[in-house]
């Protein structure tokens, strides 16, 4: 079985909301300093059903990222899990891509990586949550696809995914190869091990250039982008408190009744 895996380099979701900040002029969000990057939590559960399958049939792992300027201590985390090797598109072309321009450089990647049976990815990426490359990734190379998985099987050439829905889940085949996006409900991903990191720390990984993977660098990142961000901003967000004062509990809550059916919530 030879899968692939896409993870991603985000700022982590986790740090305090006050220390992120927008640069109006570029649309951009400044990295908070002192707040290492992480890979996308979303991806690492995408690796976590790779890596069952791989417990349960054996198979290659291979991860591919896209960015610039990865860290390597960040990026080879999926390889420290148990992944077998790692593939980095890594070039200031790839810089400032959407959904578009990103899914065709991981699938032209892709193609160049050459047979596979299963590509996962993250439901959706944790910093801009738009859910669209798994699936313009499957779109690009013509195979199937299926979208917040729970649960990843593989038998007979094909996969069986329990996939979420608002009341439950849905159980869909689909045959081999295919892309499936994973949701956080497969579980919480593995620990590292010290023998995975320090196998993770002798792997090198592959670096490819657009021209690598055969595209030209108009066609990537920022250049390659078919949407326009008009503005980024960070919501201003405002609270007020009235205290309700009342000789008893029962003319507080015909007061808080009142109130409520003014602001018209009740």
């Amino acid at each position: 079985m030879n899968m692939i895996v896409c993870c991603k380099q985000v700022l982590d979701p986790e740090a305090p909301p006050a220390s992120f900040k927008i640069d109006p002029g570029s649309n951009q969000v400044v990295p908070p300093p002192g707040v290492p990057p992480v890979i996308s939590p979303f991806d690492e559960q995408a690796v976590e059903a790779a890596l069952r399958i791989k417990d349960s049939q054996g198979g290659k792992i291979t991860v591919l990222s896209l960015g610039n300027k990865l860290l390597r201590d960040v990026v080879k985390k999926p390889l420290s899990m148990g992944a077998d090797e790692l593939v980095l598109l890594e070039d200031e072309a790839f810089e400032g891509g959407d959904s578009w321009s990103i899914a065709y450089a991981l699938a032209m990647a892709i193609k160049k990586i050459g047979e596979f049976d299963l590509i996962f990815c993250g439901r959706q990426a944790a910093d801009w949550d738009a859910g669209q490359v798994g699936s313009g990734i499957a779109e690009i190379l013509g195979i199937p696809s299926v979208t917040v998985a729970k649960k990843v099987e593989a038998v007979d050439g094909k996969a069986r995914v329990e996939r979420v829905i608002a009341d439950g889940y849905q159980v869909v085949e689909v045959t081999l190869p295919a892309l499936i996006t994973v949701s956080n409900e497969l579980g919480e991903a593995r620990y590292a091990t010290l023998k995975g990191i320090m196998a993770a720390a002798k792997k090198q990984p592959t670096i490819w250039k657009p021209a690598d993977i055969g595209v030209d660098p108009s066609q990537t990142g920022a250049a390659g982008r078919r949407t326009k961000l008009v503005k980024l901003f960070q919501p201003v967000r405002e609270g007020k408190c009235e205290i309700i004062e009342a000789d008893s509990p029962a003319e507080a809550a015909a007061g808080l009744a009142v109130k409520l059916r003014e602001a018209k919530l009740i």
